[in-house]
């Protein structure tokens, strides 16, 4: 008896199949894109200001990414929490951007941004980064002025792409004007030709009709005087 309760009893092995097999599903997050001037793990806050008083709150903990797009040149910061990968920056590097250290620590950063599209909606954002050290602090500002210079490049590149059609459409509309003019002098100088010519015509045959109705004139004048003889 003790041998039979000391016996294990092992327990069927029970598997159930799913009622639905749901494929696996590839997640794009635009990245393959980009090229990656920069990834640093470091921790983000954000200024609340709805706060009273207002003051700094935590927004997440991951890596830091400064991305370049390969067809436009576009460059953003990107930064993703642990695990939930959910974002917490995602915002476009504009040249008008700066780095202030904050409270004189070499390892921080603060910059504004005016349209950080984190929550999906673009909202006006004062950011704070906090690196494990200076080195990577370093290494993010200059990435980020970096950046700074390659949109700057493509911004300038993109207005001057804008105002070189407008340059040639003023010109051919000036041309265009230029051409309309010559073509209306050529009409009015072809008008006047068609006018003398059809004058002369008309004071020619004028000048014909009168030396007949003379010709007639004496004809009748003969005529008659033969008859009074």
């Amino acid at each position: 008896m003790a041998d039979d309760k000391d016996e294990i009893v092992e327990s069927p092995d029970i598997h159930f199949e799913p009622l639905v097999k749901l494929p696996e599903v590839e997640i794009k997050t635009l990245e393959d894109e980009e090229d990656t001037l920069v990834e640093i793990r470091a921790k983000l806050f954000r200024f609340d200001k709805t706060m009273d008083p207002p003051e700094w709150k935590e927004r997440g903990t991951g890596d830091v990414k400064i991305l370049k797009h390969k067809e436009t040149g576009y460059i953003r910061v990107l930064m993703r929490r642990d695990k939930t990968l959910k974002i917490c920056a995602n915002h476009y590097v504009t040249p008008q951007m700066e780095l202030l250290p904050n409270c004189g620590s070499d390892r921080t950063w603060v910059w504004n941004t005016l349209a950080d599209f984190a929550d999906e909606e673009a909202r006006p954002e004062l950011l704070a980064i906090r690196f494990i050290n200076a080195e990577n602090a370093q290494k993010f500002k200059k990435a980020f002025d970096e950046g700074k210079d390659l949109m700057a490049k493509v911004l300038t590149s993109k207005v001057n792409g804008v105002t070189s059609p407008g340059k040639e459409d003023k010109s051919s509309t000036k041309e265009d004007k230029e051409k309309s003019s010559l073509d209306a002098d050529t009409d009015s100088v072809a008008d006047k030709l068609q006018t003398l010519t059809v004058d002369g015509k008309t004071e020619e045959s004028s000048g014909k009709n009168s030396d007949t109705e003379n010709s007639d004139s004496e004809e009748r004048t003969d005529s008659d005087t033969e008859e009074q003889k």
